[in-house]
């Protein structure tokens, strides 16, 4: 078990991460869809100041994910666990 904190389950194939296995996680999981949810709602006349925002906040999650992933990142198979 390692010092970082362990909030997301890597994916069984592929790369990154899959579904929150500890509460932090799908806080954050959850504050960015209200995010993303409060700033289409504000910018839905600003299609420019929209894709902007979507982009920043999603940066920002995917940072969080990666560096909370039971692992961290890397390719997987399937059969390591």
């Amino acid at each position: 078990m390692s010092d970082e904190p362990e909030w997301f389950a890597p994916r069984r194939y592929g790369y990154g991460a899959g579904l929150p296995i500890a509460w932090q996680g799908w806080a954050v999981l959850a504050g960015f869809f209200v995010l993303l949810g409060l700033t289409s709602l504000l910018l839905r006349k600003s299609p420019l100041g929209l894709a902007s925002v979507a982009i920043i906040l999603t940066a920002i999650f995917i940072v969080i994910a990666a560096r909370t992933t039971r692992g961290g990142w890397r390719w997987r198979w399937g059969d390591d666990e």
